[in-house]
């Protein structure tokens, strides 16, 4: 499956002669293509078995003026005045505070599998180059965090999490307009991310990331059986109902 949240290629162009060179040793391939790849629609299709418009990234075209709500310019404000935000690359020891702020976070959300993550895959992602890491602090106390990729002329969205009086002093708000303010000036394009769950909706999350873009982008789900007798297989002993899922055999693992 591809990487969390979003597959990205150096290399668009080749990516059907590497699917086409796996060969039959794995089942299926699943993944969200980076919406800001270079590819077009068409050629997704003729590389994968499915290809559907999953969810639209909200998105800051820094070409374009802001249009930040007024709702979000007013708690920004009012967050400001209890809240400090410190940016940049993860500093030594930071992961294991990052695991522990995070566990809040799936404890809250009854997180489970490749969404709750580990101490041991938090300490390879802050080693990934191009990290950013945005912090609300209040009187040297770590409030929340937001991680972000840089690539090329793209800021990504990765994982953000707060504590109980994070959510309380509105520090979302704070780093969401640091990172704005921020990248700006370094980036073309600021991605936001989607809304919660498998499907797109108006949620509040989707709300929230509304109020800071200016523009959106789709992001397409893809996916390509490997091996079709193997997968067929799977998914007849495993799930016997009809389902647009993919792949079929693993069903529901992520709702």
């Amino acid at each position: 499956m591809g990487s969390y949240p979003i597959f990205a290629a150096s290399d668009w162009s080749g990516l059907s002669k590497d699917l086409g060179e796996i060969g039959p040793g794995l089942v299926s391939v699943a993944l969200v293509a980076d919406p800001f790849g270079e590819y077009l629609p068409h050629e997704l299709s003729s590389w994968f078995d499915r290809v559907v418009a999953f969810k639209e990234h909200y998105v800051v075209d820094c070409s374009k003026p802001l249009l930040i709500s007024k709702h979000h310019r007013y708690y920004s404000r009012r967050a400001a005045a209890d809240v400090t935000v410190d940016i940049g690359p993860p500093v030594n020891g930071f992961a294991a505070q990052w695991s522990e702020l995070y566990a809040s976070l799936v404890r809250r959300h009854q997180l489970k599998g490749i969404k709750a993550f580990s101490r041991a895959s938090f300490e390879v992602q802050m080693k990934v180059p191009g990290m950013v890491v945005f912090r609300a602090m209040k009187n040297g106390e770590l409030l929340g965090a937001h991680l972000w990729y840089q690539q090329q002329n793209v800021a990504y969205s990765h994982l953000a999490a707060s504590t109980d009086q994070g959510y309380e002093l509105n520090s979302s708000y704070a780093i969401y307009s640091a990172v704005v303010e921020y990248f700006r000036s370094k980036v073309q394009w600021i991605d936001l991310g989607a809304g919660a769950g498998t499907t797109a909706h108006q949620g509040g999350l989707s709300r929230f990331k509304a109020g800071w873009s200016n523009s959106t982008r789709p992001a397409y789900f893809c996916g390509r059986i490997l091996n079709p007798e193997r997968y067929d297989a799977l998914t007849r002993a495993l799930y016997s109902d009809n389902t647009n899922y993919f792949p079929a055999y693993r069903s529901g693992e992520l709702s």
